[in-house]
Parts: C-alpha cells; structure tokens; sequence
C-alpha cells in the first residue's frame, strides 16, 4: 500500500508539472530549479536581422539567440510608440486598460493595483532587477524591482560640437527658462498625440547620427551592458534565481555608435524605400512624416532627399550592430558563469519603425512597419530551436508565456495569452487576429480626437478610425491585402468589389482580441 501511495504521489506530481507547464532544471545536489530570465528590451528595432532573413544587417549575437531559440516572423506590439507598448507588455494588458497612449502617462493612474511582470515573478521567489530603458523616460516603477531600477549616465554624442548643437535645447531664452517651458509644453503635446509637434523647436537637437571613433562604453549602451555583466556575477551568488531585465536604447534616435560599426556597412549598397509615398486612397492623417526625426540638426521640414535617407539608414544599421555587440557581451557572460543551460532568454523590440516607407519615418501610426517588431525567446532544450514561426502574437503574451515557462500561476488581469505551444508546434493554428491602436488628430477631416483601431489578420490589415469619445462613430476605414500588397501602399476599403469583404472583416473587427484567441488544444486523458 505504501508503494502504491509512492507511486500515487509522484504521479500527481508529474501531473502537476505538466500542468503549469514550467521549464525545470536540475541543481548539483539534485533539486529542482526554477529557470533564469534574461528579459532584453530594444528601443526602435524593427525586424530587420540576419535573423529575420536580412543578411546585409550585422547582428550576429541576436542570430546567436535565434539558433537556440525561435524567431517570431508576425509579433505585433498594441501601441507603435514607447511608453504605451512598455506599459502594455509589463502589465500584459492593451493600452484601453492602462489608460496610457501618450508619453507622460503612467499606467498605476489607472491601475494603482496592477501587478507588473517583474512584480510577479519578484512575488513568486525571483531576485528582479531592471537597468537601462525598461519603462519610458522617468516613467520607472518600484514594485516591478527587488532593487531600485537604474541607468548608468552617458553623453548622447562622442564630439564637442555634436553636444554643443544638443544643448540649444536647454539654452535660457530671454524671458525665461526655456528648458522649464519646454517640458510644460512637451507634457501638453504628448498628451493629445505623442507625434506631436517638437517641443523644443524643428532641429533643436544635436544632429541625426554620428560616427566616432571611441569605445563601446562611451554610450549608455556600453555603461549598461558593463553594468548587466557585474550584475549577472552578483546575481549568480544568490540562492534564488533572477530576472534580469536590460533595456539598450540603440537604435533609437540619434543613430550614435563607435565609428567601428559605421565601417561595417558600405553606404553604396544601402537600398532606399522602395514605396516613398503615403499610402493611396488612405486617410490624411493615418501616416505623418515623423515629427520626432525633425527635432533633430539638418533636418528639413520636408521630404528626406536620397543622400540623407542613405546617411540616417547608415546611422540606423550601425546602431543595431553596436546594440548587438552589447548583446554579445551578456550571453558571453551567461556562459562564462555556467548559466546559459537554465536561462530563459527573451529579446523584443519595442514597436517598429520607419525607414523612409510611406515617405516617412519613425513610428506613430497602424502601418505594418511599425506595429511589426521584432521577438526572439530562447529555452533550454526546447524542440524547435533555431526555426521560424508565423504564428500571429501579440507583446501582451509574453507576459503569460514567461510565467507559464517559469511555472507561476497567471494573474487573473491578464488580457494576452501564453504562447508556449508554439514552441512545441511552430506551424500549429493559432490566433486568428493581432490588434494594434493609435491616437491621431483628425486633422484635414474636421473631426475630434481619434482612435485607430488596427487588426492584422492572415492575410488582411484592416484598420477602422473611431472619434475616441464615441466609438461608434466611424471616422475611416483602412484594408490592405498583404497577399497582393504586402507594403500597404493601396487602401482597398473603397472598393465596391470588397464590400462584403469589409463587412465580414468588420464583424471580426467588433469582436476584438477575445474573439482571436487561438483554439485550445484538446486535453489527453489519462489511461488506465
């Protein structure tokens, strides 16, 4: 009877891993181990890898973290602009919950209660300790930390006269302190609409890019990832294992790197946006030139001429592959310490980005360029490492997906879900629908404030803009056919040959993220 008892218990305990489908390891001493997380947040990386397929970008650390792990070709953030998708993918909740679609927001207004992912896993055993760009700005957050979060200091720019361009912004005006009145008016602009009118006035910043020859820790990255490798030796000493969160602001405005990685490209073979018009048949306002790159020195108010589209794009590969060396220096760490065979290793870009598409850039709207970002999770032993999956996810999964990994049970405030089952079955069916959102100015149109609610299906992108206040008052309507025009350069919304189309998918519109869910997987009795 005890036997059986023995066996019994054992057997339950199998079930029980099974159920909260957690990665384990094994210690010397033979007890089980919950899994490291290495959580890296990128700033302004669209999906353009050696990974993602783009070999002419030098990013052989993330390609490293893509051979063991798996690459997530369709991960859309909710919101294309930094605060709103950070505050969506550490709550895992969309940005109509936060509360937060502007810069200066932050998503404890509106959720004093909410328990963010590093929170969670901080109240589940784990040492949480978060540095470099996280939360947006100042926007940091306490109970997401086992210590208080923090980011080493570092010049934006290597060269004298770059950093004296840079500091007009800051220059007193003769009626008063400018830089006070510049942080009163970007709180009002960011608030209406984060691709607001700059701030401080059109090139009143330091220049675009540059490319000077120093060392990697001139720049926060640099400062940063020196910082996440002594953390990563303390962290190791501990008994309880760790969530390391480190954030690299590269390739975000301005495109500053060590001139080592400008002289990996070859300007001449940088190819321009194919498609530098704004997409036909669309609402004026659903694309804007980028508001954000004006603030910067040379700049012209207009279209970007040829020559320096080809010199921001220059600035913009070098970036990542300075951000990738940073990279580089952490999984090296991770496998100097022994670690690497029980950590979780997670790497996202924040949104994507703009290069010129659309005759514009940055990020700021529903277009498939910036909601589009890139996503690569990395488990020991996983069976699918080093493959490709199509599968439609959204940043509020990931939240679900590395507590499931971990183990930990799931907050009921959750509106994503985990999407381990990918990792098993890459090509398994899954969501039907990832949904994006933007604010926007109506602009030309007459109209109040709007919403544009975006749905990537399949096959289709289709985006309806709602009067924010009235959501049943529809502003415009958006279809583009990723089949025929995988670039969105024609609305087809229009078009009496797709009225039953934008019927149907305007069904599928009002039925929202809830009704996307992937199908469950049927559960497998137990024989006798």
């Amino acid at each position: 009877m005890k036997m059986k008892t023995y066996k019994a218990a054992l057997t339950g305990l199998a079930i029980t891993a099974l159920t909260l489908g957690g990665f384990t390891s094994r210690a010397a001493d033979g007890k089980a181990q919950k899994p490291n997380i290495l959580f890296i947040a990128v700033d302004d990386l669209r999906p353009e890898l050696g990974c993602y397929g783009k070999d002419y970008i030098k990013s052989p650390n993330i390609d490293r973290i893509a051979k063991a792990g798996m690459v997530f070709n369709r991960a859309y953030c909710q919101q294309a602009v930094c605060s709103p998708t950070r505050s969506s993918l550490m709550t895992g909740t969309r940005p109509d919950t936060t509360k937060v679609w502007d810069l200066v927001t932050h998503f404890r207004d509106a959720l004093p209660n909410v328990v963010t992912l590093g929170q969670h896993f901080k109240q589940n055993g784990y040492f949480v300790q978060g540095m470099g760009k996280i939360y947006h700005g100042s926007l940091d957050d306490a109970p997401t930390w086992s210590v208080p979060w923090q980011t080493p200091k570092a010049p934006k720019y290597a060269l004298a006269e770059n950093l004296k361009l840079d500091a007009r912004q800051y220059e007193t005006e003769p009626d008063g302190d400018a830089k006070a009145k510049s942080k009163k008016k970007s709180k009002k602009s960011a608030t209406s609409t984060p691709d607001g009118p700059p701030s401080t006035g059109a090139n009143s910043r330091g220049p675009a890019f540059e490319a000077a020859d120093v060392p990697d820790n001139t720049f926060q990255d640099g400062k940063v990832a020196e910082l996440a490798i002594s953390t990563l030796r303390d962290m190791t000493k501990k008994k309880e294992p760790f969530f390391l969160a480190v954030g690299l602001i590269k390739p975000h405005l301005p495109f500053v790197s060590p001139k080592k990685y400008w002289d990996m490209y070859d300007p001449a073979k940088i190819q321009l946006a194919p498609n530098k018009f704004r997409p036909k048949d669309a609402p004026d306002y659903a694309v804007l030139p980028g508001g954000e790159l004006r603030n910067y020195h040379g700049i012209p108010a207009e279209s970007i001429p040829d020559d320096l589209a080809r010199q921001l794009k220059h600035g913009y590969y070098a970036s990542i592959s300075y951000m990738d060396a940073q990279v580089g220096k952490l999984l090296d760490e991770l496998d100097r310490l022994g670690v690497r065979d029980n950590t979780i290793i997670i790497l996202w870009g924040d949104h994507g980005w703009k290069l010129g598409e659309h005759d514009a850039w940055c990020k700021h709207s529903t277009v498939e360029n910036d909601v589009n970002s890139t996503l690569l999770l990395s488990v020991p032993g996983m069976k699918s490492a080093g493959v490709r999956t199509d599968g439609l996810v959204e940043f509020v999964d990931i939240y679900p997906t590395l507590s499931e990994l971990a183990g930990l049970p799931l907050p009921g405030h959750l509106e994503g879900t985990s999407f381990k089952p990918l990792l098993d079955d890459p090509k398994r069916p899954w969501k039907t629908a990832a949904f994006s959102q933007y604010p926007r100015k109506a602009g030309k149109s007459g109209a109040g404030d709007l919403m544009g609610y975006s749905m990537r299906t399949e096959r289709y992108r289709f985006t309806v803009w709602v009067e924010q206040k009235d959501h049943t008052k529809v502003n415009a309507t958006e279809l583009y056919d990723h089949q025929t025009d995988p670039q969105e350069n024609q609305n087809i919304a229009k078009d009496p040959a797709n009225a039953d189309l934008v019927k149907k998918l305007m069904a599928q519109w009002k039925q929202g993220w809830q009704g996307a869910k992937p199908p469950v997987a049927p559960v497998l009795k137990a024989s006798n």
